[in-house]
């Protein structure tokens, strides 16, 4: 370790840093997972840290934050630090496992058209998934995955973009973070990468390619350049064969990205006689509804909610939340994400807790909680104010309107449905029962169905397949320009009566 260098261990992590004194601790956590949802401005309370060993100073944010018990115990927000002494942080709560896929890809495997290696990336807001295969068999050789290093900007696409127009590079730190996924998969193996291929949202498209995100920061929300775009390892300053091609998949409208476009073809809409919906739950909250004669699709801010970025004790699926919320008779039951005592509740722990108070009747029709006190325990210390579950409701209110919409659009209903696939991580986790509780979903429960990471199988199939997959016709609906959303919005608003 140099002189000049101060050690910080992040635990249970098993992770040992080095660097210079006067360093911004936010600065040397981003690149491990940590989020920082208000960019760093010590708003949102989300970075905290608990100092084991060594010293971090209280800053006036800090007096803000926590209690004088929890300063005296070592919380701090990370945001806010400077490293100035040797450290050991309790960084338990940024465990996070990331949603992969790695299911086999059988009609892929039966083209013998290309050779090599190939990459597929699905690139999150706040995941990053990449899995590396034989081109030639369709076999999955290696999966890869970290946190998006952007997030240090904040934890949202809105707040990403405010980042980028005030002068932040967002592009160079993406690529040189997949540049080290890409290692990590290939090893000695780079010159046999012949092709990668990159889905994600529009905003990441944007951001990952170099493109002015302007046009997303305001309506209509119509970027003049969505379309594939390619690029050469070269200009990518990555160590792979300079024929290598790599191509950053279409977005489909708004902020609709190719994540969902991969998810149209992993889930097989475009081959699909019967009606199917695809609903991506994740940082944004994106609905497509189709078959083989065409798609419907549209994006709604749902994500804040879902991932509990806007909730007072929320935080990702990570150690210390909850996950999971039953009762039995009178009695609340909470699952906590690694077993521990819990520090806040995650997106699937808040949905359940909502339907749970529902069901009881602790928690009316219209949202309020029944019993005046504006607080429904879940497991101490954890507690939903009144403002949380209309956080909630406003997002489930966006899913299920959006849902609605999409299908007028179309003249259908939804017994015209034969399935709805759930796609991300929050739609992998999610309990069905207590979706349909709260009226996000609005179908018979056998037609609803997890199904993973759809943009990384989808991804994977693109890159496997000799040509490019023949898409229906795919129209983008803007939500917001419907003269009917409004008043959808807010029927889907109040949870469904008790029966």
């Amino acid at each position: 370790m140099s002189a000049k260098n101060l050690r910080i261990q992040l635990e249970p992590l098993s992770v040992v840093v080095e660097a210079p004194a006067g360093s911004d601790l936010a600065n040397i956590l981003a690149p491990y997972g940590f989020e920082f949802p208000c960019g760093g401005n010590g708003l949102c309370s989300r970075c905290r840290v608990r100092v084991i060993t060594g010293s971090l100073p209280v800053t006036a944010e800090d007096n803000l934050a926590f209690s004088a018990k929890e300063l005296a115990d070592g919380w701090r927000l990370a945001c806010q630090a400077q490293v100035n002494t040797p450290l050991v942080l309790d960084c338990g709560q940024w465990h996070m496992d990331v949603l992969t896929d790695d299911t086999d890809c059988p009609a892929c495997k039966q083209e013998q058209a290309k050779h090599g290696l190939g990459i597929a990336i699905d690139l999150g807001t706040t995941t990053l998934a990449a899995q590396m295969v034989d081109m030639a068999t369709g076999s999955v050789l290696g999966i890869e995955t970290d946190m998006n290093p952007q997030a240090i900007y904040g934890s949202d696409v809105m707040s990403r973009i405010r980042a980028a127009l005030s002068g932040a590079d967002l592009t160079t730190v993406i690529r040189l973070n997949l540049r080290q996924l890409i290692l990590k998969l290939a090893g000695a193996r780079t010159g046999d990468v012949v092709e990668i291929v990159l889905v994600g949202n529009t905003v990441m498209h944007h951001l990952f390619s170099g493109l002015d995100v302007e046009p997303l920061s305001h309506t209509p929300f119509h970027p003049p350049h969505m379309g594939e775009q390619r690029f050469t390892p070269p200009e990518l300053d990555w160590p792979l064969p300079a024929s290598c091609r790599v191509r950053f998949l279409p977005c489909l409208g708004g902020f609709v990205g190719s994540d969902i476009l991969a998810g149209l073809i992993a889930v097989g809409m475009p081959s699909s006689d019967a009606l199917i919906a695809l609903v991506d739950l994740g940082t944004n909250g994106e609905i497509a509804i189709g078959n083989s004669k065409g798609v419907f699709c549209a994006s709604t801010a749902a994500g804040p909610a879902f991932e509990a970025g806007a909730i007072r004790m929320g935080m990702r699926a990570v150690n210390g939340a909850i996950s999971r919320v039953s009762c039995s008779g009178n009695r609340i039951h909470a699952t906590v994400v690694g077993g521990g005592e819990a520090r806040g509740i995650c997106g699937s722990g808040l949905v359940d807790a909502v339907a749970v108070g529902v069901e009881s009747g602790a928690i009316l029709s219209s949202g309020r909680i029944a019993n005046k006190t504006k607080l429904f325990p879940v497991c101490d210390p954890v507690a939903l104010l009144q403002s949380d579950i209309r956080e909630l409701q406003l997002a489930k209110a966006a899913i299920a309107s959006g849902f609605r919409l999409l299908l007028k659009q179309m003249g259908a209903g939804i017994d015209d449905l034969q399935c709805i696939y759930l796609a991300g991580a929050f739609g992998n986790y999610v309990q069905v029962d207590s979706a349909l509780c709260i009226g996000m979903l609005e179908a018979p429960k056998q037609r609803i169905q997890a199904a993973g990471n759809t943009a990384l199988r989808g991804a994977r199939m693109i890159l496997l397949s000799p040509s490019v997959p023949a898409l229906p016709a795919i129209k983008h609906i803007s939500l917001a320009a419907d003269p009917g959303f409004q008043d959808a919005f807010v029927a889907c608003m109040t949870f469904p009566a008790r029966t």
